[in-house]
């Protein structure tokens, strides 16, 4: 088991990327903290993830939320080693001027500021014995697509903060790394697209040489190896799981 022992924290844990990631976490030994906004659904992939798991609700865009969720974390196990910034939200694709305050407020706050909450949150329970920090980002960050400016501009953020995380907290022996997918077989498809239909499918496909949109295994497993010893040398990396998007 690849993660035996260790304890993450998987934020959007209740369907899609976040979901795939803390199956595979609990398959490799982890103990994994399952949290979402949807609470039922966090507490549901956590039952079923057996004794190892538990489901927590909370707003990662909300710093006292990710307080009480590192806290819940502390209590129920005794220690963090990796933290998971999944959760991910965008505006529907159409164009930029008319995307709302309120959208690119959601936006940055949920894709951004939930990672200084959680490094705020987190960061001091890693310190002494080290860790990883996965941020999922996008190759939204690297080759933007049209309709999707703020998005965008949000996963290149992610993109960039890892790195510079990466090298902050180099000294304390806590590794931080980004994924970025390519489009996925989640929820937020959709939004992406702006409308889900075979014709938009097939366009969004023809861009991916692979042929095919990223799954959730796609990302869990890119995260599995980042949260392993088998990455020890591995920081401040963008890790394009992507089927040759960004080629």
């Amino acid at each position: 088991m690849r993660l035996k022992d260790k304890v993450a924290i998987v934020t959007g844990g209740a369907q899609g990327f976040g979901e795939g990631i803390a199956e595979v976490y609990a398959r490799e030994g982890a103990k994994v903290v399952v949290t979402d906004l949807n609470a039922d659904g966090a507490r549901k992939v956590a039952a079923r993830l057996g004794g190892g798991a538990i489901g927590v609700g909370g707003d990662v865009s909300k710093l006292a939320d990710a307080k009480a969720i590192v806290a819940e974390t502390i209590k129920a196990f005794g220690k963090l080693d990796i933290i998971v910034n999944n959760a991910g939200t965008s505006h529907r694709n159409k164009p930029m001027t008319d995307v709302t305050e309120e959208e690119f407020d959601r936006v940055f706050a949920v894709n951004v500021k939930s990672i200084y909450n959680f490094a705020i949150a987190g960061v001091p329970h890693m310190k002494e014995k080290g860790g990883a920090i996965i941020n999922i980002g996008s190759t939204a960050g690297i080759r933007p697509r049209p309709g999707l400016t703020w998005y965008n501009a949000s996963k290149g953020a992610v993109n960039l903060v890892s790195k510079s995380m990466a090298v902050e907290l180099a000294p304390f022996k806590i590794r931080v790394n980004a994924i970025a997918p390519v489009a996925g077989e989640t929820p937020l498809l959709a939004t992406f697209m702006g409308e889900d239909t075979p014709e938009i499918r097939a366009k969004f496909i023809g861009t991916i040489p692979l042929g095919r949109f990223s799954t959730p295994a796609d990302i869990a497993n890119a995260c599995l190896f980042l949260a392993s010893d088998d990455a020890s040398m591995t920081t401040g990396s963008v890790l394009e799981v992507d089927g040759g998007r960004c080629v």
